[in-house]
């Protein structure tokens, strides 16, 4: 069995007897986060179903936007524009950078990314074609604390994000679930 039959299966079960019945939810309330709030964070599995309930988030309360590394990488990148529309579109007020210990980003390189693409049969001038932002992007990545610090500034300084949104930077660790804030 393939991991999306396992998926189609385990949601035919779900669909048999779900916990809550959400067809009966308030479509257009439940869009809206209700804490006002967009998350950015990594997309590490050790995340799933750790971090929203160590925060006491419940489904509906934020806008959780997933992302290798938490990294922002340009004035309008894909981070951006989830953020644009969570703030114009739906209401968000605050914006929490949240990334984590032990991040595996922070052992990524341009290099070891380049070198398993070809392996895998990605051509050479493909790989041409992003080498200066694949440089820019993995090389930049250092530390977890840092890449907050630097996802915060970028998304501050950003000119379509507005100053009266508060970006927050915190650091949560995967295996204690522990949240610091770093910036405020």
């Amino acid at each position: 069995m393939s991991v999306i039959d396992e998926l189609l299966s385990a949601n035919e079960k779900y669909l048999a007897n779900p916990p809550v019945d959400y067809t009966n939810e308030d479509h257009h309330a439940s869009k809206l986060p209700k804490k006002k709030l967009a998350i950015v964070t990594c997309m590490d599995t050790r995340l799933v179903n750790f971090l929203e309930p160590a925060l006491g988030l419940e489904r509906g309360d934020v806008k959780m936007i997933k992302v290798v590394g938490n990294v922002v990488t340009g004035v309008f990148d894909s981070v951006i524009k989830s953020l644009m529309v969570a703030i114009y579109e739906l209401g968000v007020e605050e914006i929490a950078v949240i990334g984590h210990e032990e991040c595996g980003m922070a052992k990524t390189t341009s290099e070891s990314l380049t070198k398993a693409m070809l392996e895998r049969g990605v051509s050479a001038d493909a790989i041409k074609m992003v080498e200066k932002e694949l440089k820019d992007w993995a090389d930049a990545f250092k530390e977890p604390k840092q890449n907050v610090l630097d996802a915060v500034e970028a998304i501050r300084n950003n000119p379509l994000i507005p100053k009266d949104v508060g970006v927050h930077g915190l650091v949560f660790h995967p295996r204690t679930g522990k949240l610091t804030s770093i910036v405020e």
